[in-house]
């Protein structure tokens, strides 16, 4: 085995750790969620067991990760394009999935707890949770949304948004020009537990 295949393998156990604590996630959710029992994992992580793909393949889905991005392989002619993750002034980490100023801008963004610190400015953002628990005041108003729910509010109203409680929480976040709204063309017929909308 040559050096650079080496430190790949040797990469991955501390890469899936980090990647289980940004999501906020026990040994013992991540077994529930991927099948692998929580000693596995934990030798997975630590090292002491040899990453194979029968392991990384379940780990891949449940952190919605390619495989490839996981193992930090190199490229090798994918012609598809790999999203890079950066980290945000404000601590959280975002990914940016499209590339179009001037228009409504999409991130996958993952936020730490962090201190509430309203602000305003031009624009119209719709937010959907896709894990944990988010904590969002809007002037006057507190509201906890939940996993798969949405709100969208003129950023003109004084407004922050981040974790519920300890954990962090995982949002995609839509960001458009005044006037820019998520257009809505079919809703359930049950009513929802938090509702924020100007539509």
């Amino acid at each position: 085995m040559d050096a650079e295949l080496q430190r790949m393998i040797t990469d991955i156990g501390p890469r899936l750790r980090s990647l289980r604590r940004q999501r906020g996630m026990t040994l013992e959710a991540l077994s529930a969620a991927s099948g692998i029992s929580v000693s596995g994992l934990s030798r997975l992580e630590s090292g002491k067991r040899r990453p194979t793909l029968d392991l990384l393949v379940p780990l891949a889905r449940v952190h919605r990760i390619a495989l490839d991005q996981l193992v930090a392989a190199p490229a090798s002619g994918d012609p598809r394009v790999h999203l890079t993750p950066r980290r945000a002034h404000n601590g959280s980490v975002v990914v940016s999935l499209t590339d179009y100023p001037g228009r409504v801008q999409v991130f996958k963004q993952v936020i730490g707890p962090r201190r509430p610190k309203l602000v305003t400015h031009a624009g119209y953002e719709w937010l959907y949770v896709l894990a944990g628990e988010l904590r969002l005041l809007l002037g006057e108003r507190e509201l906890t949304l939940h996993a798969g729910e949405v709100a969208e509010f003129d950023t003109g109203e004084p407004h922050w948004f981040g974790p519920a409680n300890d954990q962090v929480v995982e949002i995609l976040h839509l960001f458009g020009p005044q006037g820019d709204k998520a257009q809505v063309r079919a809703r359930p017929g049950a009513s929802r537990r938090n509702e924020v909308s100007d539509s």
